[in-house]
């Protein structure tokens, strides 16, 4: 039982809708690509914001960035289907020859969090016990996951105002130059309003989606590591496997539970 990772091809997609969307439509209302490729405003944005993340996050989460932005294009397949019928075949058997008889199967077990929660049923932890180190573990593991969610969140934050800020300087260096030709002042204004583009373009279309995305892959394995406590516990209690296939999918939404049924 593993989980396997799989490209998303739903970020890319949404990225590309994002770029064609954005600059296709200023293109399309007479703009250049070069105008928009304005090498100093995206210096300020891009490196002012990865500045600030530096600044404002623990160097141990800060140099996994590339690392979480892999994930979020290349997320790990979580399969929770594979993983009820894997429970259910060892409810299977412990409703046959005892829970003592996994103690041979938890050695194949490949999900760490699964072959943890077995190991303790099978060497007689209470309940209660155990469902407390599964919370303390899902806690642990949600806070993690948070955490390196919320480095994005604040890049999304940092971003527009970076943007703000090269605008600003821009502005500066233009009205230092003024009493020149007015056409190229105008051009020189207009330049400094790239600055804020790509702020405001990369917080919403890079970093808090990016975000989002941790969070909703946060999200599917939550769900699994409680399937798995459950389904643990189910066994344990001698549950006939029937009833622990139904309770276990009852974790579903209705249509999902029809479709595995």
């Amino acid at each position: 039982m593993k989980n396997n990772s799989t490209f998303e091809f739903g970020t890319i997609a949404g990225l590309i809708l994002g770029v064609l969307s954005i600059f296709g439509s200023f293109l399309l209302e007479g703009g250049t690509l070069g105008a928009l490729i304005l090498i100093p405003a995206m210096l300020i944005v891009f490196g002012g914001t990865i500045a600030t993340a530096m600044i404002g996050s623990p160097a141990k989460i800060f140099f996994k960035i590339p690392s979480f932005i892999k994930l979020a294009l290349i997320p790990p397949k979580f399969n929770v289907v594979e993983t009820i019928e894997t429970i259910v075949n060892y409810a299977i058997i412990a409703r046959k020859d005892g829970i003592l008889a996994l103690e041979k199967e938890v050695n194949n077990v490949s999900h760490p969090f699964l072959k943890k929660m077995l190991r303790l049923a099978i060497d007689g932890t209470d309940p209660e016990t155990i469902r407390e180190i599964a919370d303390v573990e899902i806690n642990y593991i949600t806070e993690r996951h948070m955490a390196n969610a919320t480095v994005f969140q604040k890049m999304g934050g940092y971003a527009p105002t970076m943007g703000i800020i090269g605008t600003v300087m821009g502005l500066i260096s233009t009205l230092a130059n003024a009493g020149g030709d007015p056409n190229e002042l105008i051009r020189h204004i207009a330049s400094a309003f790239i600055a804020t583009l790509w702020g405001v373009f990369s917080a919403n279309i890079i970093w808090l989606p990016i975000a989002d995305r941790l969070k909703a892959i946060h999200a599917e394995e939550k769900i699994l590591l409680e399937i798995i406590v459950e389904g643990v516990l189910a066994i344990q209690a001698g549950e006939v496997p029937t009833i622990i296939k139904t309770k276990l999918y009852s974790m579903f939404p209705i249509s999902e539970q029809k479709i595995e049924d």
